[in-house]
């Protein structure tokens, strides 16, 4: 099962390179309804950020909120294939932010204090560990239904593009609360010193099915005198809705190497069925096509990557 994984994190941080290497500046976002926040209806946007001046800006905010509770200002957000940073905007102001991050060989930044427990769930089969971290959310926006869209977009994009099956997140102790009530996470092991933010850090774990069945029971339902966010997140159907968006928003983010030797390399004695259950339905369609060639047949080097997706759509599941 680790050889899988280690192919496709050789297939993101292909992508990654290919999206620095781009001056587009593109970024995948989902426009929300109009919100009413602060009594009045803002344009609100949640955005998969992927370009160094977003991610920037989403640190300040960071910075900004982590000084104030004492943790420091000089903390740095990994802009790389294994970290996804997202955004919550307000009138095209950053008010939110939160990142994803995805076990590789380099490990997450819970390892520097919690390696032991968190191997612990890596020794499991089919387990797929993933990280929050970097979460900061301005004062000046009192929202739950805000910050509801930030979180359910930020599993949407965990579970189905890249497979996770434990969520992790590293908290100060005033916090556990607030993660325990409004998304049911549970402590994991005893308080230690995390000494990056000179501070006492708790551990704390959720398993993703149960989010997807608190989604089931409650999504969509807003319940106001509800204590968690699950009430105000997407109901099942606009989840769906919002994950073939972000499917379809690849097309401006990923295109076809120039030179497709680079991932015939990569593809070389892999089985596509080893993989396509984890990766995304880019980079399932990408391998497929790569491996069907004959190796010495000479093609186009820039191939229309929408005419790949439509073939991945057409080819059933394996």
């Amino acid at each position: 099962m680790s050889y899988q994984w280690n192919f496709k994190d050789q297939l993101h941080a292909h992508f990654a390179r290919k999206r620095a290497d781009s001056s587009l500046g593109t970024s995948k976002s989902i426009r929300l309804r109009r919100m009413t926040i602060g009594g009045e209806p803002r344009n609100v946007v949640i955005r998969l950020v992927e370009t160094r001046k977003k991610i920037d800006a989403a640190c300040e905010l960071v910075n900004d909120r982590y000084a104030w509770r004492g943790y420091g200002d000089r903390h740095h957000i990994p802009a790389d294939a294994h970290h996804m940073t997202f955004t919550a905007e307000v009138d095209e102001e950053i008010v939110g932010t939160i990142t994803l991050a995805v076990d590789s060989s380099s490990g997450l930044a819970i390892d520097k204090v919690f390696s032991a427990e968190v191997d612990a769930f890596r020794c499991m089969p089919d387990t797929r560990v993933c990280e929050l971290t970097k979460f900061a959310f301005s004062p000046k926006v009192q929202s739950k239904e805000l910050m509801a869209a930030l979180f359910h977009i930020v599993f949407v994009y965990g579970s189905r593009a890249h497979g996770g099956t434990d969520l992790f997140i590293e908290v100060n102790p005033r916090h556990v609360r607030f993660y325990e009530s409004m998304l049911g996470f549970q402590k994991l092991g005893s308080l230690k010193q995390n000494e990056s933010v000179a501070a006492p850090a708790q551990l704390m774990w959720l398993k993703v099915s149960e989010i997807r069945e608190q989604i089931v029971q409650c999504g969509g339902t807003h319940q106001s005198s509800a204590r968690s966010l699950y009430p105000f997140f997407f109901s099942p159907t606009e989840e769906e809705g919002i994950y073939r968006r972000l499917v379809a928003a690849e097309s401006e983010l990923i295109e076809l190497p120039d030179n497709e030797q680079e991932l015939t390399g990569l593809a070389a004695s892999r089985s596509p069925v080893a993989v396509s259950a984890q990766l995304s339905l880019a980079a399932a369609a990408l391998i497929d096509k790569v491996q069907r060639r004959a190796p010495n047949r000479r093609v186009s080097p820039r191939l229309n990557y929408r005419k790949v997706m439509a073939g991945a759509r057409k080819t059933p599941a394996l």
